[in-house]
């Protein structure tokens, strides 16, 4: 059984569940599907800490979530997941191609655009490039509703699927339809991260067993000699002492995420797996920055 959080896009949840072979995860399990047709809509878990606490108690019970990139995950999932029950854990990733597009009824051009929270995280900064303001709705929206919102002379940006009878594409609609890929992951409750053959990306948080200076060294000191390829670091303020830290990296093989671990362990640093995602490469890769440095 299959799930997603409130603000997740219906459309995009269920399209990536069925592009990856989510659906039906547990293969003659007891507990049936709560919704008809897991290939067009998932079961709403509520929010993002509601759908965590679900995940966790529910057996045969998945959740399919926006994870960001499996190289650069999602800061509000990472600390979500950290400060949920340590038994969640991402075990899978997959892009989708957004279905994203704007529409009006016939004629109208300008007006305000309506959108909901998962399209205003995908499109905001494209709009916002070609001079919209959009007006943020919940996702629970019902469409005719935002129809109404949008009024005579607006407009919305919505699921192809979920067009209103009627409307069309607006000059500009190419443009939110051609965005890169959309990655979601596969959330469970495991007691142990999933075995992999071959390489795995793989997110893991830490806490230095103090916080005097060096700690961090000391343990990045760890990955390094374990070999990992670190892609991925920042730092979070704890509420039980010293900063937490959030990395992502590839891992070539999973007897090197157990020696890793088992270092740890011997060093008494606390740390949690929050993501193990079999695959040698997720591309494309996340959006890179061109820095300008001092002195150029």
């Amino acid at each position: 059984m299959l799930g997603r959080t409130t603000r997740e896009s219906p459309a995009h949840a269920a399209l990536a569940a069925h592009e990856a072979g989510w659906s039906g995860i547990a293969p003659g399990s007891v507990v049936m599907s709560a919704v008809r047709d897991e290939s067009g809509e998932l079961l709403d878990l509520g929010t993002t800490a509601q759908a965590l606490d679900t995940v966790a108690s529910i057996d045969d019970l998945a959740a399919v979530v926006h994870v960001g990139h499996p190289e650069q995950p999602s800061p509000a999932l990472e600390q979500a997941l950290l400060a949920g029950d340590p038994t969640l854990i991402v075990t899978a990733a997959v892009p989708v191609r957004p279905q994203w597009v704007w529409v009006a009824p016939p004629g109208v051009v300008g007006g305000q655009v309506v959108v909901d929270e998962a399209g205003m995280r995908d499109c905001a900064d494209l709009l916002r490039t070609m001079g919209v303001s959009p007006r943020l709705v919940p996702t629970s929206t019902p469409v005719g509703e935002r129809a109404v919102l949008a009024g005579e002379h607006g407009s919305l940006v919505v699921e192809r699927s979920r067009v209103p009878d009627g409307w069309v594409e607006v000059p500009g609609s190419d443009r939110v339809a051609a965005q890169g890929p959309v990655w979601y992951g596969l959330l469970q409750a495991a007691r142990a991260w999933p075995r992999f053959d071959g390489s795995a990306q793989v997110w893991l948080a830490f806490g230095p067993s103090d916080d005097h200076r060096g700690s961090l060294r000391q343990t990045l000191g760890v990955l390094a000699d374990a070999g990992v390829d670190l892609q991925h670091l920042r730092s979070h303020p704890s509420t039980s002492g010293p900063h937490v830290f959030l990395t992502s990296f590839r891992c070539p093989e999973v007897a090197v995420l157990d020696a890793l671990v088992s270092e740890l362990d011997a060093r008494s640093v606390a740390h949690r797996t929050l993501a193990v995602l079999p695959g040698d490469r997720f591309a494309p890769g996340p959006d890179g920055l061109r820095p300008r440095w001092a002195g150029e």
